[in-house]
């Protein structure tokens, strides 16, 4: 099974985890540290519970784990002072605490389209990158609160991702609002300054109307 968190894939299949469908490398343990994180989510592990997996039967410093730990974090991108996806338990070990979600593996069906649906109407994405804006946009939303260019959605690899562009107002995906690119689920709502949406992923000839 494939695990999704922001623009992350993680594939325990073919040992890639990836960003945006670009394959970032890890040294095999630190590859293992991250799937033993993601599959204990959202528990915490303890520092001689990773030790003694990664480490069976020899004596390695705590120095080690957190060398690993760090490199996972800058694949994440991540400062160890934010703990996005990598949270530290003081004195205790390490959790994983970003939000995954499981994703089709090559063999099964993937949604066949997507559409952000609202009170006005329903837009078909497309393949690639779908701006939001208030003008000169692919989808327009006429509303004094919607940036120019609000925001991007990226379809890609049978996933879809939402992000910023910087507005004014912001972007809330299940009411919170993002400071990055963020996974989208079916069913999620998501708010373009006050332009409330729902994102739908389709498989065959299934519609959608607002909130159903």
């Amino acid at each position: 099974m494939l695990l999704q968190f922001q623009e992350f894939t993680f594939d325990a299949e073919t040992r890639q985890l990836l960003r945006s469908g670009e394959v970032i490398h890890l040294t095999p343990k630190a590859f293992r540290l991250l799937e033993i994180l993601l599959d204990s989510r959202p528990k915490a592990v303890s520092k001689e519970t990773l030790i003694e997996n990664l480490w069976p039967n020899t004596h390695v410093s705590e120095g080690n784990l957190t060398t690993l730990i760090a490199e996972i974090r800058r694949a994440f991108s991540e400062r160890a002072s934010t703990g996005e996806l990598i949270r530290t338990v003081h004195r205790f070990g390490y959790a994983f605490c970003g939000d995954v979600k499981a994703a089709p593996s090559p063999g099964q069906s993937l949604p066949v389209a997507f559409q952000l649906v609202s009170p006005a109407g329903s837009f078909a994405l497309m393949e690639g990158e779908n701006w939001i804006g208030r003008e000169g946009a692919l989808i327009s939303l006429d509303s004094p609160t919607v940036s120019r260019l609000h925001s991007r959605v990226t379809v890609r690899m049978g996933a879809a991702t939402i992000e910023d562009l910087g507005s004014k107002n912001g972007t809330f995906v299940r009411g919170d609002r993002i400071r990055g690119p963020v996974l989208l689920a079916d069913g999620d709502e998501i708010r373009i300054g006050a332009v409330t949406m729902i994102f739908r992923a389709f498989q065959g000839s299934e519609t959608a109307t607002f909130g159903g």
